[in-house]
């Protein structure tokens, strides 16, 4: 199984932070955002992981060079500036990505989910019945509202954009993991966002998900990247 992750922000909010350094090379507890995942996804037996990236991203490709520094096979996938969204993105890099499920993740994210999970969480992402699956939190100060409900009652249910059914509503924690048909209307290098795509699939009962109650940090301000790194060096 491969893994993607997302590293073509711009990191505005991030702003003077970002100017000379992209986001996913801000460290925290001791060793930037990105290499947190690169660490994760080899100690859970993943091997070839796909990196985009715009703003900055030479930075990016020099810091990470070919991944073997982290037991790893990294392959770029380089965007035009500006970047192309999230489905976008993904939708450029599936030619590195294959024709099987694979696990996407956010760059800007502090998560202490396993991703040895993913494994058998892609045999039920069929490309048919089911399409895509979610990590879902709780929704954080930042964002109240969440962004869609989970079905009550397993550990893994289906995923709604409205409140159909009986479920809390959580925010999306920039974890998934995608069938490569969910993007194939969109055409590589074109800007495209992930959430319709996913709320098409939603209507048509072809996504589910699982709710982590561990830590995540949707590191998007100089104030939380500050408090992140504070909490990770006191407890490492």
């Amino acid at each position: 199984m491969k893994a993607m992750i997302l590293a073509a922000g711009r990191g505005e909010r991030m702003r003077p932070l970002t100017d000379a350094c992209p986001k996913p090379l801000l460290a925290v507890g001791g060793k930037p955002l990105i290499v947190w995942h690169l660490e994760r996804l080899a100690a859970a037996g993943f091997t070839d992981v796909v990196i985009n990236h715009a703003w900055l991203g030479e930075r990016i490709e020099s810091a990470l060079g070919d991944g073997r520094a982290f037991g790893l096979r990294i392959t770029y996938s380089p965007e035009a500036p500006g970047g192309l969204e999230t489905a976008g993105g993904i939708a450029t890099a599936l030619p590195h990505l294959g024709e099987a499920p694979f696990l996407v993740i956010n760059g800007d994210v502090w998560c202490d989910w396993d991703p040895g999970e993913a494994t058998a969480l892609a045999a039920r992402v069929d490309g048919r019945a089911c399409r895509a699956w979610l990590l879902l939190v709780d929704n954080p100060p930042q964002h109240p509202d969440g962004d869609f409900h989970l079905a009550a009652g397993t550990p893994v249910s289906a995923v709604h954009a409205d409140a159909r059914v009986n479920g809390q509503r959580l925010t999306f924690s920039g974890i998934g993991i995608y069938h490569p048909g969910l993007l194939a209307s969109i055409a590589p290098h074109t800007r495209a966002r992930l959430a319709p795509l996913l709320r098409e699939a939603m209507a048509e009962d072809a996504v589910i998900g699982t709710r982590h109650d561990g830590r995540w940090v949707d590191v998007g301000t100089p104030a939380r990247l500050t408090a992140l790194d504070d909490d990770l060096r006191a407890s490492h």
